[in-house]
């Protein structure tokens, strides 16, 4: 006997693999990925550390500038830099020469210049100094773990009330979260907000995600998964916000999940979809096999609890592989983000080509992955990754393009390395925990998204030390990936005993 699956992509097929609607509907929900993404990101530059140096007055020219002939005398340079809290005790408040400063004594201020007119929580809530970096960082581990709280939430909402209705209040209820926490002017309330617009929007994605592919033939998926990846990648490039708010007339013009539809037994809405399908592609769609779609039995086996996975030590030890390379990846990808505003003075350019490298790193995978096998693939990346991320530290300063070119190439490969860790974590396990293994290794990947903001920290005790992390990580991970099996062109298996002898 067929299930609910086979019979709806044979329908599918008849429909056209890749017809007008499911363009519109690839169109639709690729939007509203571009504007959701700005999510996961936007705290990069609002929690951002400036350069900045304390005040002097009688020595400042109108308007002041970051960088004046005089800094020598009045500060402690370090890498070339003036101190950012500290300047010696001023003597003779008419001059800044050399010996109008007490070199012997410094003294804290209140007052600050600033390198650029770039403007941060730094200046709304007064979080100079090295005394609270933590509340800079702080933001986006709260982030983080929104994330976290929020994806069971969301699996649960959109399991009983649908992926539309999850990915539209998900947005609009986020989207409103993130206008109210930019107008704030209390410190823990803007980090209260960034919490709870992270948590009611964690499963917005997911939901696009699947309402994307949903519709789109077999044969077509993976193409179309690849180009919503992409067009996640321009929103991180577009940093808004607010125009999510418009994904509420997404209710009127986009439609529900069918499978979930099926589940839920709504099967007038089934056919009313399907038939809508099929007049805007062009093609006809016997009412015979609406109907039997809508009688079929699925016979798939249902979803165990990750608990089960116990039962088998192979399996055991592949899931805490697997929950490594998650994390390895998850920290490593979006630290390299975060870390990427620090590259250079122009950080927009800089986290613009980070972000933009995505988009080759998801079609090299694409294209590759059947060709050259998964474990060969993740194998290859993580290793670069590794090699990328050590060789930075040691490029000097005066070679930017080199340096940049390198931090580039490892965001690259962590990106293909992420794809195939994701393709892997879905081959591996049986049918019957295949959902739960792959969700809970998404969750023990969010525990690296909410340390990655933490580097600036790291940064304060050696600065090579986030990018030497990364590498040590990315290597050891790499070589653990040598104990996964390989699942190019192989039967996904069924039963845990399947799974064992892959």
């Amino acid at each position: 006997m067929i299930n609910t699956d086979q019979s709806l992509d044979s329908i599918l097929e008849k429909l056209g693999n890749f017809g007008k609607y499911q363009c519109f509907v690839v169109v639709l929900f690729s939007i509203a990925v571009t504007l959701h993404s700005s999510l996961y990101n936007t705290f990069v530059f609002t929690t951002k550390d400036l350069n900045y140096r304390c005040e002097v007055r009688s020595c400042e020219k109108t308007p002041s500038e970051y960088n004046s002939s005089w800094l020598q005398n009045a500060f402690p340079i370090t890498e070339n830099r003036p101190a950012k809290c500290e300047r010696f005790v001023h003597l003779n408040i008419s001059e800044c020469n050399y010996l109008d400063f007490n070199r012997s004594i410094v003294e804290k201020c209140d007052d600050y210049v600033y390198e650029t007119k770039e403007k941060t929580i730094i200046q709304d809530f007064n979080l100079h100094c090295n005394q609270n970096t933590w509340k800079l960082t702080l933001i986006g581990t709260l982030n983080g773990i929104g994330q976290l709280l929020g994806l069971p939430i969301a699996g649960y909402v959109s399991d009983r009330y649908g992926r539309l209705t999850t990915l539209v209040w998900g947005m609009v209820l986020a989207a409103s979260c993130g206008i109210i926490r930019s107008l704030t002017t209390i410190y823990v309330l803007f980090a209260t907000f960034e919490l709870l617009d992270s948590m009611i929007g964690a499963g917005a994605y997911s939901c696009a995600f699947v309402l994307g592919v949903e519709l789109v033939g077999p044969k077509n998926r993976v193409l179309i998964g690849m180009l919503i990846s992409c067009s996640y990648t321009i929103g991180e490039v577009l940093i808004v916000r607010a125009p999510s708010l418009i994904i509420i007339v997404y209710y009127w013009i986009a439609p529900e999940s069918v499978r979930w539809m099926l589940i839920k037994k709504k099967y007038d809405q089934v056919k009313k979809t399907l038939r809508i399908v099929a007049k805007v592609n062009g093609k006809n769609i016997p009412e015979k096999e609406l109907q039997e779609l809508c009688s079929i039995t699925d016979t798939a086996e249902k979803n165990y609890p990750i608990t089960d996975l116990f039962k088998s030590r192979i399996l055991i030890l592949r899931f805490i592989n697997c929950c490594f390379c998650w994390i390895t990846c998850v920290f490593v990808f979006y630290g390299l983000t975060i870390n990427s505003v620090a590259l250079s003075t122009n950080s927009y350019l800089d986290f613009i080509l980070t972000s933009l490298v995505e988009i080759p790193g998801y079609t090299v995978t694409y294209i590759l992955v059947d060709k050259i096998g998964r474990r060969i693939g993740i194998l290859s990346t993580l290793i670069l990754t590794g090699i990328c991320c050590s060789a930075f530290v040691f490029i000097p300063e005066e070679m930017y393009w080199l340096k940049l070119t390198t931090y580039l190439l490892g965001k690259f490969a962590i990106t293909a390395a992420f794809s195939i860790c994701y393709i892997i974590t879905t081959e591996i396990f049986p049918t019957c925990l295949r959902h739960s293994s792959v969700a809970s290794c998404s969750m023990f990947g969010r525990i690296g998204y909410a340390i990655a903001p933490q580097l600036p920290l790291l940064e304060q005790l050696w600065k090579p030390l986030p990018l030497l992390l990364f590498g040590v990580m990315s290597a050891t991970s790499g070589v653990l990936s040598l104990y996964f099996p390989e699942t190019t062109n192989t039967k996904l298996p069924n039963t845990i005993s399947e799974a064992e002898i892959i």
